[in-house]
């Protein structure tokens, strides 16, 4: 499926009124075909994998989560570093999906909407993982996006967002929106503390502009 597509989509269901609805379309249209998927990339995402390396975070003692995790890819790589797994998708067809690619898998799939999380995630998580989530979404949503992330954040917990990024004169053209630095303040407000921010270019062909940014809940 091309990105084409994938904006004709969007653009139908914002149309709709349903700014969220296009994402499980995407992937029913699909049809079993994980190579049309825009964002699967069916292996592990180099920059979380530096930064992990390079932070020494021992996942073995905390209980994660990764949002939006699409076709589990993400989900996959954290449960292999250890500790309890709990990946959801807003689409009810990518959970299916994952746990037919992955059907002995220790992650815990689930079919959830970040704006209405089950509340017994509130602050449970001692790392929460968010991947070209952001991105996907319009720059109205963003902020309660963040909030809702955020909440998501056990004290002492980390959080990691990995998105594309832009200064603020240039083009976002979209889906994919790729975020302004000071976006992310939204999540310092709602009461995270900026740990480290890396704005670097990932391995794509051509190369592609991210943000890898920390955030840490103060014990």
């Amino acid at each position: 499926m091309s990105r084409e597509r994938t904006k004709e989509l969007q653009g139908e269901f914002a149309a709709r009124r349903d700014p969220l609805g296009w994402f499980d379309a995407l992937y029913r249209e699909a049809n079993g075909d994980p190579s049309v998927i825009p964002w699967a990339d069916f292996a592990d995402n180099p920059l979380f994998v530096a930064w992990r390396d390079r932070r020494g975070l021992d996942l073995r003692a905390r209980s994660s989560l990764v949002v939006g995790c699409g076709l589990g890819d993400d989900a996959e790589t954290v449960a292999r570093s250890g500790g309890a797994v709990t990946a959801f998708d807003l689409s009810p067809t990518a959970i299916e999906w994952c746990r037919r690619r992955f059907p002995n898998s220790s992650v815990r799939y689930v079919s959830a909407d970040l704006f209405h999380a089950p509340a017994e995630w509130r602050r449970a998580f001692g790392f929460v993982l968010e991947i070209n989530t952001l991105q996907a979404l319009p720059a109205d949503l963003r902020p309660q996006a963040m909030a809702a992330l955020a909440e998501f954040v056990a004290p002492g917990g980390t959080l990691l967002v990995i998105c594309r990024g832009r200064d603020a004169g240039d083009p976002a053209d979209g889906p994919p929106w790729p975020l302004v630095r000071d976006e992310l303040d939204a999540l310092r407000r709602a009461g995270l503390e900026p740990q480290s921010l890396d704005d670097t270019l990932d391995h794509a062909n051509p190369p592609v502009r991210r943000f890898v940014a920390a955030f840490e809940r103060p014990k």
